[in-house]
């Protein structure tokens, strides 16, 4: 019974997938013809599923912004970063929605090393880091055992020596990976989406206004008490919104 089942799953799979791909391209089409509704509508069907790319969010973003929606446009090239974050189509085009939105926020630029090993850990997500440190560990035991059973002593030589390296940059590449990790788990951004937002000083109504954020403006999450959130700016400034107002981009 279970090979039976597992066969159904198999298919159900697989037709889920191609009706997915076949979704996709209707909705491709859609936009294509300038029908941005019906596609972003065709889209997020193909979301409701639990399908998640790059492309599927960047497609979104794009029909978003074609209908001039600044906070889902934003949202959604944010989201498609996170899964490709040096993609120049996706950083080209988030720029352009950036310019829909009234808060300008200078940014604080990073200096130094800090700065140079968050570059060096963002050309890669995640998975993909741990998925090369796994390599690297692989190519450590094959060179290893090549080492070990090997009779010729220049063989020998060679098999330590790249056995030594793999294993140091499968470290090197560990390492990366924790932080991008840290970095992910840290880094909680979100996209404003209420029109404007009161920010305060304080998590409650009462408490005097800090300052106002409008629609598609990008912010870091830092705490959470109750249904009010505290934000940092990019240039350092500080507040807490009231949740309904953001929608978290590292929400999948």
């Amino acid at each position: 019974m279970k090979p039976i089942f597992y066969i159904f799953i198999f298919l159900f799979g697989t037709g889920s997938f191609a009706q997915n791909n076949t979704a996709f391209e209707q909705a491709n089409t859609l936009y294509n013809e300038g029908n941005y509704t019906e596609a972003l509508r065709k889209y997020t069907t193909i979301l409701d599923q639990g399908q998640h790319s790059a492309e599927l969010y960047y497609n979104i973003a794009n029909a978003h912004y074609k209908l001039n929606h600044v906070a889902p446009s934003i949202y959604y090239y944010e989201k498609a970063l996170l899964l490709k974050p040096n993609d120049k189509d996706i950083l080209n085009n988030i720029a352009y929605a950036k310019n829909m939105t009234i808060d300008a926020i200078e940014t604080v630029p990073e200096v130094g090393f800090s700065r140079l090993i968050k570059n060096a850990t963002s050309t890669l997500v995640f998975d993909d880091w741990a998925k090369l440190s796994i390599a690297l560990v692989v190519l450590f035991v094959v060179l290893f055992l090549m080492y070990y059973f090997s009779q010729s002593t220049s063989k020998k030589r060679i098999a330590f020596i790249t056995s030594v390296t793999s294993l140091i940059a499968a470290c090197i590449v560990l390492g990366f990976a924790f932080n991008s990790y840290d970095i992910h788990q840290k880094n909680q951004i979100a996209i404003v989406f209420a029109q404007e937002s009161q920010i305060k000083n304080e998590p409650n109504l009462r408490s005097a206004e800090a300052f106002k954020l409008h629609e598609g403006t990008k912010v870091q999450v830092i705490d959470t008490v109750t249904n009010w959130k505290k934000i940092k700016l990019s240039n350092g400034k500080t507040g807490w919104i009231i949740t309904d107002d953001i929608k978290i981009v590292t929400d999948f």
